[in-house]
């Protein structure tokens, strides 16, 4: 049994697991904000505990986060229903520091909270999606995850192998190699900025995507567009008014959801996160999260 016997003792355990319940708390809800609010709320749980009846204090704690995410998931999703165009998660920088030593385990974690992967989440029920986040990002045991769901362990294998189909059916089937993303988003940059249209559709994929998030609150596509005559115009487009309209621009590479990407700033106050899905030396995949609510973390 651990011994919790004090205040500094409460509080230096919860911290020592901070992160891997943020981790839970933002993959199973999308939105930086919102798992903060989930961890707050797990803290005055444990806070309130009678830590001598607690065993294994990271169990419990993941058992409380991954229940409380689960309740404003439930609400979050009927927000959601009313949002205004497409939805992207709140980008996050992700760093995932010196607990990670290995590089596999590392690929395992970006992946699971990719601005791709979160998207295909959406669509799963929240006890599928806890499932997926405990099993497949922190590889739980079953058994753990059917005590901290309340559920049989048979329900949860049930759970887990229809959520794993479910996401692997809309996850990006490609592997992406994080210099080629480097040198493509360099690459699509120079060409946007130059207004280079034809240099720009040299680098699309003929079937790319682009999946604008806006929320109604900045200019930003309110369906998905394909093709990348419709993509390339757009951007192309939207470009060449930032550099002919707007005042400074600073263009910063950063890591956003485990992908290096591009966080636009115009006079000072961020514009927008722009990330590439890359395969075959082509863009796949493009990402624009507009929404102001979703930037102020990064600034911050």
């Amino acid at each position: 049994m651990t011994d919790v016997t004090d205040v500094t003792d409460v509080t230096e355990v919860f911290e020592e697991h901070r992160t891997v319940l943020m981790g839970v708390a933002y993959r199973m809800l999308g939105r930086v904000a919102d798992a903060e609010d989930v961890v707050q709320e797990a803290w005055l749980r444990w806070s309130a505990t009678d830590h001598d009846q607690v065993r294994e204090p990271r169990a419990f704690l993941v058992r409380v986060t991954t229940r409380l995410a689960i309740d404003r998931l439930r609400h979050l999703q009927s927000r959601r229903e009313a949002y205004v165009g497409p939805w992207l998660p709140e980008p996050c920088v992700t760093e995932f520091g010196p607990t990670v030593p290995d590089t596999a385990e590392r690929a395992v974690l970006a992946d699971s909270v990719s601005l791709a992967v979160l998207v295909v989440l959406e669509s799963l029920s929240p006890l599928e999606r806890a499932v997926f986040v405990l099993r497949e990002a922190f590889g739980f045991p079953f058994s753990e995850i059917a005590l901290t769901l309340d559920r049989s362990e048979a329900a949860v294998r049930q759970l887990a192998g229809r959520a794993r189909k479910h996401v692997d059916a809309g996850r990006p089937r490609y592997k992406v190699d994080p210099a080629e993303r480097r040198d493509l988003t360099e690459r699509f940059l120079a060409a946007a900025v130059e207004g280079d249209l034809e240099g720009l559709m040299s680098l699309l994929a003929p079937d790319v995507r682009l999946v604008g998030d806006s929320g109604g609150k900045a200019k930003a596509p309110l369906r998905v567009l394909e093709s990348a005559d419709k993509v390339g115009r757009f951007l192309h487009s939207v470009v060449a008014k930032v550099v002919g309209e707007a005042g400074e621009v600073e263009v910063r590479f950063i890591e956003i959801n485990g992908a290096e990407s591009l966080f636009i700033l115009v006079d000072g106050k961020p514009d927008n996160v722009f990330q590439l899905g890359v395969a075959d030396g082509r863009i796949q995949d493009v990402y624009i999260v507009r929404n102001p609510d979703k930037l102020a973390a990064l600034v911050r």
